[in-house]
């Protein structure tokens, strides 16, 4: 069964965002195609890897985030690995559910209650472009967060996030300012991409509250400096993600102690970015 009353406001966030001088989000997007090649004999190898993975990285990590198509291309037993993976990270770590769901009222009500009630997933990345009949549901659990899609990271972004609309804003700008009607700073989130940071100020300026999923950093190539220049406030207002470049550090069979390391060179500069633009 999955652990109860799993949440975290936004004051408690920052509280760990304090504690661990950190503001990192360890990205679980486990291939079983990349895992060393040691565990692939283990009943449950991306479990295993998980397992050792956040054992190597929680007394650095803020969140968790699991990438559920990974999971889920495996079938029932993806979907066992993903149950036991959210079960064994401790309480007091955020996790994210990046489903990336979005339907009408009654469907995303299922979704909702998938991720929050059948495995009590503490936030979940939400599309936003069927609007709000399609997010609202989401909102209704108390205590559970969702992460909107507001500038992400990807090249085909462009297709569609940056066209004005018809009061001549970005469509990104519309979401931000609609979606404020629909939620608030203590359940709402919203990714930005690392790799946009001329755009992350601009974002800022409009939801100078709410903290940010930050995709983008590291193997993506987004600058963390720039990140924490432009869309740090005042509780820090940051989850920042990696997930290649800390997971698959090492192939070998001190892949965890690797991961330990780059978490570690990320902690350490993250420890320094909330002295210069938070504290």
């Amino acid at each position: 069964m999955p652990k109860s009353n799993r949440g975290m406001n936004k004051a408690e966030l920052f509280d760990q965002i304090k504690q661990k001088s950190s503001f990192l989000c360890v990205g679980l997007d486990t291939d079983l195609t990349k895992i060393p090649q040691h565990l692939r004999k283990n009943s449950d190898p991306l479990f295993e890897f998980n397992k050792q993975i956040i054992d190597a990285t929680a007394d650095l990590a803020i969140a968790y985030k699991p990438n559920i198509a990974f999971y889920e291309a495996l079938g029932p037993k993806g979907w066992e690995s993903l149950q036991k993976t959210l079960e064994y990270i401790p309480n007091d770590i955020f996790t994210i559910a990046d489903a990336k769901r979005g339907d009408i009222g009654n469907t995303s009500s299922l979704y909702a209650k998938a991720f929050f009630e059948t495995m009590d997933f503490d936030s979940i990345t939400v599309a936003p472009y069927m609007g709000v009949d399609s997010v609202k549901p989401f909102l209704t659990f108390e205590g559970k967060w969702v992460i909107l899609l507001a500038l992400t990271s990807n090249e085909g972004s462009l297709d569609f996030q940056l066209i004005a609309s018809k009061s001549g804003k970005p469509l990104f700008q519309e979401v931000l300012e609609k979606s404020q009607l629909w939620g608030n700073t203590d359940n709402m989130m919203y990714v930005v991409g690392a790799t946009r940071g001329e755009k992350i100020a601009e974002v800022r300026q409009i939801v100078p509250e709410h903290f940010f999923l930050v995709p983008g950093v590291g193997a993506q190539g987004g600058s963390l400096e720039e990140v924490a220049k432009f869309g740090m406030n005042a509780t820090c207002g940051l989850l920042v993600n990696s997930s290649r470049g800390i997971i698959y550090a090492s192939q070998e069979k001190d892949f965890a102690a690797a991961a330990k390391v780059e978490a570690m060179k990320l902690q350490q500069e993250m420890s320094e970015l909330l002295d210069k633009y938070c504290y």
